[in-house]
């Protein structure tokens, strides 16, 4: 499991008093108005600061750090990751799964063949969707339903899924 979770990431600026349009990484954007402070990420590199201020304008949300008092300033901040430490993450209701700790998962069917690694979670209007690398340079889309996906335990990066009919043939 990661001990940092990236929650959104700088995109823009906002006005010419230092405050940042950030894309959030995150299904509970409210999430955002209880944020005291972040960890701004780059390089390898994280440094804790202060959050000042938070609005929220159409898909994003807009930050004022502590020390970051102007456009220029802020500027340079472009493409840095938000993040906070686990223990500071929002409580998940059960079945729920932080992206970063599904990403690397080893996906398996529930008769035990191995299909391969989740690369990334797609955002869905009805399910997200696991986007499952197989190897050889094939990759199988596997939707979260409950029907689909049987099982998920982080701790021991295993999904366990059973596949609709006919979606293995249509990938694999």
């Amino acid at each position: 499991m990661l001990d940092y979770l990236t929650i959104g990431t700088i995109v823009n600026v906002h006005g010419v008093r230092g405050e940042v349009k950030v894309i959030p990484d995150t299904d509970d954007v409210n999430r955002f108005r209880k944020l005291k402070k972040v960890l701004l990420f780059s390089g390898g590199v994280r440094r804790e600061v202060e959050v000042k201020g938070v609005k929220f304008s159409n898909k994003f949300v807009i930050l004022k750090f502590d020390g970051i008092d102007d456009r220029d300033t802020a500027d340079k901040m472009r493409g840095i990751e938000l993040q906070v430490e686990r223990k500071d993450a929002i409580k998940l209701p059960e079945g729920r799964y932080f992206i970063g700790d599904l990403i690397g998962c080893l996906v398996v069917e529930d008769n035990g063949d191995r299909l391969g690694t989740i690369t990334d979670v797609i955002p869905g209007a009805g399910s997200d969707i696991y986007d499952v690398d197989c190897g050889e340079g094939k990759n199988i889309l596997i939707p979260v339903l409950e029907d689909v996906v049987l099982s998920v335990d982080i701790e021991a990066a295993i999904v366990t899924v059973k596949l609709p009919k006919g979606l293995r043939e249509i990938y694999l």
